[in-house]
């Protein structure tokens, strides 16, 4: 039988000692001690200096260092040893910290980063370096802290009571506050990027420092936090048996949950201080030490499993800077954060523990406005008023910018008699505008039919990493410099785009199809790819990257008109498709039984709808980018107009999916002119709080 994903493990209480001679908590700890150790040594043989075993030996020994560069110790005691302590700091606090997390929630997917703590924390250290405060260490600490804490709070608050903290709607919810805010460092990032230079490397977690003070100052803090937690053991091996029955027995529920969620704040900002967000350990190391704790019963007891969450936290940050070191070579791998192929094993584990996740419960539409219009001529006027809206938005974002313009420059552009200032201007702001237009009636109309074709109000293609799958395409392609121009990159988008879908798709039927186990597997294949792309933009040129990563936030900058030409294509040919089976897709939204009633196929018609969407989602980052969450709110703002019918929800969609974005691109160009922010970032900051909002309403 399956583990249920929603539950930390329980059962009665273990005993304090154990029969039957098999491994104790304590020999079990004690072998993880000494494989951390292991590792460590290893991790010190390996950096750019080519100093190795044997010279470190020798130094140890106390023999004169030869190795006709910078003497030994100093490479030792300045560079190695730092990065060492850091990873071991920081991967004891993570672990740690998710350990606490998961057993306060009894939610295996708890983590510092599915419930945005680390995401709060990086936020407000990016906001602190963009406006160029100098703070002391332990003021970042406080500041970070602060952050991780806020952001923690928001979660619980909104999905606490919405779905109780053991359901997956915490970690939905904790996801979409994390790339809410995840969206807000980006736009620090590029608004001040002389005050955060090289914050986006440390912004995927990076163990390089410069001395060995700022571990030193770390190791109190979580040796200090570590002895609350042990103290806190025995209640947390009693909540396990439940919060009702823990209650009976004397336990203070609240106090415990409060206590062990301000421990686990304090571990992850300590550690994103220390070495930036490095994600997934915190999800990693505590279920690794829980399948453990299935096999030996003593470790079930967090007096035991906690402290071994934090070793297998800082063994897995050292295997993994390690082996990168090893794998790419030192003068490779110093360009690359540990961050990124933890982020690689994070996704993994969730879309492993997605795949265990049981049935929580149908999800539903959240209930339409009353307002939806229901005749055809309240139709008619929502679409008329819709078209006007857009035009009217996009003739606004042509005028728009750090040089503002008036309608009869677009006369006089348009005639070609307009002066070389206006030209240019024009000349850049149009293709900007269509493309924006475009791509977001793209995604409008994509988002429409996923969540119908999957019954799931929380779908889209950016939440499932559709998007982010187009987006390493195109990466990759810019990265590798290969020749082939458009059409390349063309393909590759959309071929990964589809790939990624595919995956998805598989995985998620496996086992049969449930609606949050497929939104999970689809946010934990959008962190893999991420993180991939990742990589490649830190091992492509650097001053390239701040271009790469912009185009990855979402942004018209620079289009012309054959930019738009796939995209436009696209629309072209989907529309009469899917219109043409509106009618399946308005069964395929009811159930799963109906369709078969009147002859229809559900699965060959769910997979050519979702197929079309996927290329259309694909295609529109080569438009503008990797740009979430369109096509969540436009949907949901197209069946409060008009009414759940496909032959009435697909062209409003599309208009507000076009709105939504131009109007994105629009702001993100004039308010903070002449500097810009990035279409996919302006969306978003509303997008994260609107999936929150859907993903309350949308309870069965």
């Amino acid at each position: 039988m399956r583990t249920p994903l929603t539950s930390a493990p329980r059962g009665d209480t273990p005993p304090r000692t154990e029969h039957g001679g098999g491994p104790t908590g304590v020999a079990v700890l004690t072998v993880l001690l000494v494989v951390t150790a292991l590792v460590g040594m290893w991790h010190l043989t390996q950096g750019t200096s080519g100093v190795g075993v044997g010279d470190l030996v020798r130094h140890l020994g106390g023999e004169t260092d030869d190795t006709g560069g910078a003497p030994v110790g100093e490479i030792l005691t300045g560079s190695r040893l730092p990065r060492l302590l850091a990873g071991v700091a920081v991967g004891f606090a993570l672990g740690t910290a998710g350990a606490l997390l998961q057993s306060v929630t009894h939610n295996t997917l708890a983590s510092p980063d599915t419930l945005a703590v680390t995401a709060g924390a990086h936020f407000t250290l990016s906001l602190v370096a963009a406006f160029g405060l100098a703070v002391p260490l332990w003021a970042s600490g406080a500041v970070a802290f602060a952050g991780g804490l806020t952001a923690a709070a928001l979660v619980l608050l909104l999905a606490g009571r919405a779905a109780g903290t053991a359901g997956t709607r915490l970690v939905l919810a904790g996801s979409a506050t994390a790339m809410a805010l995840d969206a807000a460092t980006g736009m620090l990032l590029i608004l001040f990027q002389q005050n955060t230079t090289g914050l986006f490397a440390w912004g995927s977690g990076s163990l390089a420092q410069l001395n060995i003070d700022a571990s030193v100052r770390a190791f109190p803090v979580v040796a200090v936090v570590l002895c609350v937690a042990l103290v806190l053991s025995r209640r947390l091996d009693v909540m396990n048996l439940g919060d009702d029955a823990a209650s009976t027995l004397g336990v203070p529920i609240r106090a415990t949950r409060v206590t062990a969620v301000l421990c686990a704040v304090l571990l992850t900002s300590t550690a994103v201080t220390l070495a930036g967000p490095i994600a997934f350990v915190g999800l990693g190391a505590p279920v690794l030490a829980r399948l453990i704790a299935g096999r030996i019963r003593a470790l079930r007891r967090h007096i035991l499993l906690v402290p071994a969450a934090g070793l297998l936290g800082a063994l897995l940050i050292l295997l993994a800077d390690a082996s990168l070191r090893a794998i790419q070579g030192a003068d490779g791998a110093a360009s690359i954060p540990t961050g990124v192929p933890t982020a690689l094993l994070g996704s993994v584990v969730i879309v492993v523990l997605a795949l265990r996740l049981r049935d929580t419960g149908r999800l539903r539409q959240p209930p339409h406005a009353r307002v939806a219009a229901r005749s055809r001529r309240a139709f008619l006027l929502v679409v008329l008023g819709t078209a006007a809206v857009l035009a009217g938005a996009a003739v606004v974002a042509v005028l728009a910018g750090s040089l503002w313009l008036r309608m009869g420059d677009i006369v006089l552009w348009a005639q070609g008699t307009a002066p070389d200032l206006i030209g240019q201007a024009l000349d850049d702001r149009v293709p900007r505008v269509i493309a924006a237009v475009l791509a977001g009636a793209a995604l409008g109309l994509a988002g429409c039919v996923v969540q119908s074709a999957v019954r799931n109000p929380l779908a889209e293609p950016g939440v499932l990493g559709i998007t982010a799958g187009a987006g390493l395409g195109a990466a990759g392609v810019v990265t590798s410099g290969l020749s082939g121009g458009r059409p390349l990159l063309i393909a590759a988008a959309v071929a990964m785009g589809l790939a990624t879908f595919a995956v998805i798709a598989l995985l998620s039927w496996r086992g049969g199809f449930l609606p949050d186990r497929f939104v999970l597997i689809g946010i934990g294949c959008g962190y893999g790819l991420s993180s991939i792309t990742t990589f490649l933009l830190l091992r492509a040129d650097p001053w390239n990257t701040p271009r790469i990563f912009t185009f990855l936030s979402g942004t018209t900058y620079g289009r012309t008109l054959p930019d738009v030409v796939p995209v436009a294509v696209a629309l072209a040919l989907a529309l009469p498709v899917l219109l043409a089976m509106r009618g399946r897709l308005d069964l395929l939204a009811v159930d799963e039984d109906t369709p078969r009633i009147v002859g229809v196929r559900p699965v060959r018609a769910r997979l050519t709808a979702l197929t079309i969407a996927a290329v259309l989602a694909a295609l529109s980052v080569i438009a503008v980018g990797v740009v979430g969450f369109v096509g969540l709110v436009a949907p949901h703002l197209a069946r409060s107009l008009v009414g759940a019918r496909h032959g009435r929800a697909i062209p409003v969609a599309m208009l507000l999916g076009g709105l939504l974005v131009c109007v994105a691109d629009a702001l993100g160009r004039t308010l903070v002119a002449p500097a810009q922010v990035p279409a996919g970032l302006m969306i978003a900051l509303v997008g994260g709080p609107y999936f929150v909002w859907v993903l309350r309403q949308s309870r069965a």
